[in-house]
């Protein structure tokens, strides 16, 4: 996610970013130089010490014209204008492209205990953020289309049909098998990166921000990161249960086309078995996002990344990064049947980040003044 609240700044001016302490900081600006060389981020002119915070001034990249939208923006006029398309096919070959270049130029195999912790190792910890979210109490689930409620232990005793495929929604597993994976010191292919590349962290034309998590990253847990955004978690769940992410970050913050619906929910108690049909509707752009992201990451024909160096990761994504009492029923088995796919080695890369069209925006929806590139 994007860090930190955008200042009033006149025109020309620093973005300032706060920040939690003089350490953090510092990391960050070790982070933001380890990578300026690079690729292209904005300048950091230095730090602020103010009685009550620390700030980290950076170049607006965005009163100095050098960039006119944010990675979402772009994804969202696509959505609405197939013109857009070049544009943001340009972005996200060029993001691919870097997070590439970091794993062949900066990369080794190094223990996951050396890279950056936070999104990973510091979530799945005994204790970490998983555990609260999800084993430290049994959580219900409004199955959705009917009255039934499960509790998440009771739905690990169900066999569940999704879309045709048995699969078991047994959170518990889940966690064990991943903090498993993600042992320690466990060895992976880890480039210098900018830690999290997401929706409003990549301006257009192409610039990294937020340097938050920059260092040594996994290259499978940048391309889990970048991936799962795409598919869900910039298009449906920021959007539905982090509003503030986009208004405070997003240049348009344009209305989501991204739908994905429970279509058919059939329970059969007595057999302890759940039908469920669902599709994942999303617009032209994200689409085009999805697959250029795809096939730039995890393409065969460069030796990309599989299905099996990103399960570990897609698991923390898909669990760790909004709170699991926040969700709907309904967005909670979507979420749940999605986890259950990405652990299933018989799913591939193409299944399960298959989408569907949205419906097509009416002339209301469409943008005719798009903003030019920089």
């Amino acid at each position: 996610m994007s860090g930190g609240g955008r200042l009033p700044l006149a025109p020309g001016a620093s973005f300032h970013k706060a920040v939690a302490s003089r350490e953090n900081a510092a990391t960050e600006a070790k982070g933001w130089a380890q990578l300026v060389r690079r690729i292209a981020v904005p300048a950091l002119h230095g730090q602020i010490l103010l009685p009550d915070r620390q700030l980290l001034a950076y170049e607006d990249v965005f009163a100095s014209g050098r960039c006119g939208l944010l990675m979402g923006d772009v994804i969202a006029l696509a959505d609405r204008d197939p013109a857009v398309l070049p544009r943001l096919n340009r972005l996200v070959d060029g993001v691919c492209a870097d997070l590439r270049a970091a794993a062949e130029e900066t990369g080794k195999r190094v223990p996951l205990a050396d890279c950056v912790p936070d999104l990973y190792l510091d979530r799945i910890r005994p204790g970490g953020r998983l555990d609260r979210w999800y084993l430290q109490r049994d959580l219900p689930i409004a199955l959705p289309h009917t009255e039934v409620v499960l509790t998440l232990s009771e739905l690990a005793g169900y066999t569940v049909t999704a879309n045709g495929r048995a699969l078991t929604l047994d959170v518990g597993a889940v966690i064990d098998s991943v903090r498993h994976v993600l042992a320690l010191d466990r060895c992976w292919l880890a480039g210098l990166t900018q830690g999290d590349p997401t929706e409003p962290n990549i301006a257009d034309p192409l610039c990294w921000l937020d340097f938050e998590f920059a260092g040594r990253n996994t290259a499978a847990g940048e391309a889990a990161n970048l991936l799962w955004y795409l598919m869900a978690l910039g298009g449906w769940l920021v959007p539905r249960y982090q509003t503030d992410v986009f208004a405070r970050t997003l240049r348009l913050a344009l209305p989501t086309q991204t739908r994905p619906r429970i279509d058919h929910l059939e329970l059969h108690p007595k057999a302890r078995h759940i039908d469920v049909r669902y599709s994942w509707n999303v617009g032209l752009g994200r689409r085009e996002a999805i697959t250029g992201a795809l096939s730039g990451l995890c393409g065969s024909d460069d030796g990309g990344i599989g299905m099996d160096e990103l399960h570990a990761f897609l698991a923390l994504r898909i669990l760790g990064v909004i709170p699991s009492t926040r969700l709907t029923g309904h967005d909670f088995l979507l979420i749940l049947i999605k986890l259950a796919e990405s652990q299933d080695p018989a799913t591939s890369l193409d299944a399960f980040f298959s989408t569907a069209p949205a419906p097509h925006p009416g002339p209301t929806e469409r943008s005719h003044d798009l903003p030019a590139p920089a």
